[in-house]
């Protein structure tokens, strides 16, 4: 058999050349265009939750976009980014197929071990706490297991989004694809890194969206009523009102209001505006 030699010019080479690296090129837009986008799902209501539900069926309708539930077992509401360290984990399943991960621990945790555990090898691209029954507008975030778990999410590094609702609404179905909408935003132009934007949506007629900065409580404790009494020890149960808010320029008001409120929280709570004034103070150790 004759082998058969052929001489390139050296314009061959170049053009083989490029359409060697065209095709290289290619070939990784491919398998990078075909690689999930990760989502870690998580609440602070439980894993049972139907809103939770919700929320992962929306997210599992979008393209190339994987979701793995790690959520806490039981209710955890009003747990803020608390956390108990070790944890058990369960394996749920919802109508006879695997769900996802009952953590039995607060929401943090929940997430926490979903990044550490869950995302070893594949790590999460962002984390989704909600939907919750409740809103977290205001001065409420701060108490949030909600609002907590995708802080804990920016705590690692990942963006993260944060959804809740009235606890009446019959807007869940909208509550759900809004922020799945905003998800596969991030999917395609990219995620703001070290931002979490929190998303309330109200019951009844939605009249829009207003992007605005938490302010005010919409949730006051008025007082404590004794439920129990015994001579060592009283048992008290706070009886909270709802205050209307006043600022037309607060995520509160545009709550109260009827529009979906968007705001975008950081996990540093610095007041840099009185970093002088204390460091003024010239406070000394005696």
């Amino acid at each position: 058999m004759h082998s058969i030699r052929l001489r390139l010019s050296n314009r061959t080479n170049t053009g083989l050349a490029q359409l060697a690296l065209m095709v290289g090129l290619f070939s990784f837009s491919a398998v990078v265009s075909a690689q999930s986008y990760r989502v870690l799902l998580s609440n602070d209501d439980g894993i049972e939750s139907p809103r939770l539900h919700a929320l992962q069926e929306a997210l599992s309708q979008l393209s190339n976009v994987e979701v793995v539930v790690s959520a806490p077992n039981v209710n955890q509401s009003g747990s803020s980014q608390s956390s108990i360290g070790s944890v058990t984990v369960d394996n749920y399943e919802r109508n006879g197929r695997f769900f996802g991960y009952a953590v039995h621990g607060r929401p943090a945790d929940a997430v926490r071990f979903g990044i550490k555990e869950l995302g070893e090898d594949q790590p999460f691209d962002i984390v989704v706490s909600g939907i919750n029954r409740g809103a977290n507008v205001g001065n409420v975030s701060h108490l949030s297991g909600t609002v907590g778990a995708a802080m804990e999410g920016l705590y690692h590094g990942l963006p993260a989004i944060a959804v809740s609702e009235d606890p009446n609404s019959e807007n869940t179905a909208a509550t759900a694809k809004f922020a799945a909408d905003l998800v596969d935003r991030y999917r395609r132009e990219g995620a703001p890194l070290g931002t979490l934007i929190s998303i309330n949506v109200p019951a009844g007629e939605l009249k829009g969206v207003a992007v605005r900065p938490m302010g005010d409580s919409y949730l006051s404790t008025a007082s404590y009523d004794v439920v129990n009494s015994t001579a060592q020890s009283t048992e008290y149960e706070s009886v909270r009102v709802i205050v209307s808010s006043e600022n037309p320029a607060t995520d509160t008001y545009a709550y109260q209001q009827g529009y979906i409120s968007v705001t975008p929280l950081k996990f540093d709570w610095t007041d840099f505006e009185m970093l002088d004034e204390v460091e003024s103070w010239n406070l000394q150790i005696d």
